[in-house]
């Protein structure tokens, strides 16, 4: 048993909080005592299945509000719908506990902006703010990146990424949030694609440029796009395409490629499919790499509580991903190249961005 356990509260128990749960079960370093939903049956279920697990059984409480005034939690994990992630963050902040969310960061960057200054506030005493990206985490990920800090690409070219999923009308209507604007954030792009986009610009850096189209192909009954495509340019000179649909029956697949002078490489669903460096041709063994998951991320996470140190994926890199989203849906709205620093700062957060998302041309 190690020295300081966490007590842990998850707020929001559905699919991802029982994802979660699940994690935390596993680990000597952390415990579940609190679980916070306005739902009580779906948090009275994930109490049970902790019980089953041989876990001791946490607290259900209504809302945050209540389970950080009931009860002694050390660190507080966001699992709610997208568009309640941000204020649930920053109350848990202001009571300085340490904070971890899943994607997106949010669906709002004024809000995502707002929760910046609260990490940095927290963070003078000591409070960890992370956001899960856990593909950053993955072993072919991890790969390509060690190889684009080394060079051993050589000039980065271009970068393509595509997520190629189907979701049935029924998936949209089995919650009252998905395929909402003030709830999910947007579509395909937003919920299915962020973790993509985080990928590509921890591979390519920030990009400078973005022009967009976004449409609803096949789910008319939903609000947000399911179908989006994007070109970005970065500040690194490279160029990318950017490529999200939950309108391709049955499914495809995810993939991630970067390309440079001297090499380049792909994943597919996760796994590291190719990778060429300094010049030559599959130099490397590969075994694909098996996917980090969120346990990889809680390591990095509590490790960061523990030593007083930075976790990998910062709240920052979460506002970066969520304003390259904002900037493809902005984009397509005003259809026209917008400028990615003019987003994050905040000069389009007046576009209405549910008027850019239209019906296939005939």
């Amino acid at each position: 048993m190690p020295d300081t356990q966490q007590q842990v509260a998850i707020v929001g128990c559905g699919i991802i909080g029982r994802t979660h749960a699940n994690t935390i079960a596993e680990r000597p370093d952390a415990i579940v005592t609190a679980l916070v939903d306005g739902d009580a049956a779906a948090a009275e279920a994930l109490q049970a299945k902790l019980v089953e697990l041989g876990q001791p059984e946490p607290k259900v409480y209504p809302d945050l509000t209540a389970a950080l005034s009931g009860s002694d939690v050390s660190l507080v994990a966001i699992c709610t719908p997208s568009g309640t992630h941000a204020a649930l963050a920053e109350e848990a902040l202001n009571e300085k506990k340490h904070v971890v969310i899943e994607k997106p960061l949010d669906v709002d960057l004024v809000r995502a902006r707002r929760l910046g200054a609260a990490v940095d506030r927290a963070g003078h005493s000591g409070v960890v703010s992370s956001v899960i990206s856990q593909h950053r985490f993955d072993a072919g990920s991890a790969a390509i990146k060690q190889a684009i800090d080394a060079g051993r690409f050589g000039k980065l070219t271009s970068s393509v990424a595509s997520v190629a999923w189907w979701r049935s009308d029924e998936y949209y209507a089995s919650a009252g949030w998905r395929g909402t604007w003030a709830q999910d954030g947007g579509g395909a792009l937003m919920n299915q694609g962020v973790h993509t986009v985080d990928l590509m610009l921890w591979f390519m850096g920030r990009p400078v440029s973005i022009q967009a189209q976004a449409l609803r192909a096949a789910h008319h009954a939903i609000e947000v796009e399911d179908t989006v495509v994007a070109t970005l340019t970065f500040e690194n000179g490279a160029v990318g395409t950017l490529h999200a649909t939950t309108a391709a029956f049955p499914g495809g697949r995810t993939r991630v490629s970067v390309h440079g002078t001297e090499g380049g490489a792909e994943l597919e669903d996760d796994r590291l499919s190719r990778l060429n460096a300094d010049g030559g041709k599959d130099d490397l063994p590969l075994d694909g790499g098996e996917p980090g998951g969120h346990k990889a991320q809680y390591d990095d996470i509590l490790k960061a509580i523990a030593d007083g140190g930075r976790p990998a994926i910062t709240v920052q890199d979460a506002i970066d991903a969520l304003a390259t989203v904002r900037a493809v849906y902005i984009a397509s709205t005003l259809q026209r190249p917008v400028k990615f620093i003019d987003v994050l700062e905040g000069k389009y957060d007046d576009v209405d961005v549910s008027r850019g998302v239209g019906l296939p041309p005939n």
